[in-house]
């Protein structure tokens, strides 16, 4: 249930850097001419919007990818045992529900409790399960977890995301640059101005992009705690009320596990800047927003 935002803001990362590092070396032999320095911004922002949107929308398609590579994950295609039978009749009785196709359902091994949803559209998605949570949770329990990514699925979660990644590429490129060109033209004579960024200037605006880059995740990690109570209810729905509250109260006692690796770094505690990187709300709190209600 947290796998999913951290693989898609890891995948985008690295590709808008390695897009990035790219264009400066188009920029530095001279083959793309540097726009910043004449003060071209409108030029600019295009090209910051082709590559923010570019390397979010490249991180949609290849989310399953990506996944399915970083966790290890197993796709069933064909039961081997009574658990994976009713876990591929589960989605699919879920799917039916929700209106989407039939997503591939997959199996990890990880000691936490985890599932995750992706993929580039409703009828194209993944559902994995942690070996973890398929030991630690009763079916009941599983059953409102497969709810509540399915209804990720039917939400279009990932493609909100997305756009709103695209959003957040964009202006972190740019201002990167614009406020780059200003400190590197402060820093330079006048005659070197002329010439466009060199190495300082690249290092400023890699530092700059990693910050901003870092101030667009705490947006990033808000729209995703709006997002994951609509699944909660979701789940209540395909499922039920008590069963969904019950898969939480289970999550909750293992939530210092719950976080991949991917987002360990920011942690998991409430309050301050780390409570704003979170990308799930506390426990608590949906489990109090299921009960108010179903009250």
């Amino acid at each position: 249930m947290f796998k999913r935002i951290g693989l898609f803001l890891l995948t985008n990362f690295a590709i808008l850097i390695t897009l990035s590092v790219i264009y400066q070396i188009l920029l530095a032999t001279g083959i793309v001419r540097g726009t910043e320095a004449l003060g071209a911004y409108g030029p600019l922002m295009v090209m910051s919007a082709l590559f923010g949107f570019g390397g979010a929308f490249l991180s949609l398609l290849i989310s399953k990818y990506i996944a399915k590579w970083m966790t290890g994950a197993r796709v069933i295609e064909s039961p081997s045992n009574a658990t994976e039978a009713w876990l591929l009749e589960t989605v699919r009785r879920h799917a039916e529900r929700a209106g989407i196709g039939m997503p591939e359902v997959a199996v990890y091994e990880a000691p936490e409790m985890n599932a995750f949803a992706t993929g580039a559209s409703r009828n194209h998605a993944l559902v994995a399960v942690s070996s973890g949570l398929l030991r630690s949770m009763d079916r009941t329990q599983i059953d409102a977890v497969l709810g509540h990514e399915i209804t990720h699925i039917e939400n279009g979660d990932m493609v909100t995301l997305t756009l709103l990644q695209g959003v957040l590429n964009t202006f972190v490129i740019f201002l990167s640059r614009v406020i780059g060109g200003i400190i590197d033209s402060a820093l330079r004579g006048r005659d070197d101005r002329e010439r466009g960024g060199g190495i300082g200037y690249f290092i400023t605006v890699m530092i700059l992009q990693s910050v901003l880059g870092l101030l667009a995740s705490l947006i990033v990690a808000w729209f995703s705690r709006r997002r994951e109570y609509r699944a909660d209810r979701g789940g209540a729905t395909l499922a039920s009320t008590p069963a969904m509250v019950s898969a939480l109260s289970r999550l909750g006692q293992a939530q210092e596990t719950a976080l991949p690796q991917a987002m360990a770094a920011f942690g998991i505690n409430s309050g301050g800047l780390i409570g704003l990187l979170r990308t799930h709300p506390p426990i608590e709190d949906r489990i109090r927003a299921l009960q108010e209600q179903r009250g």
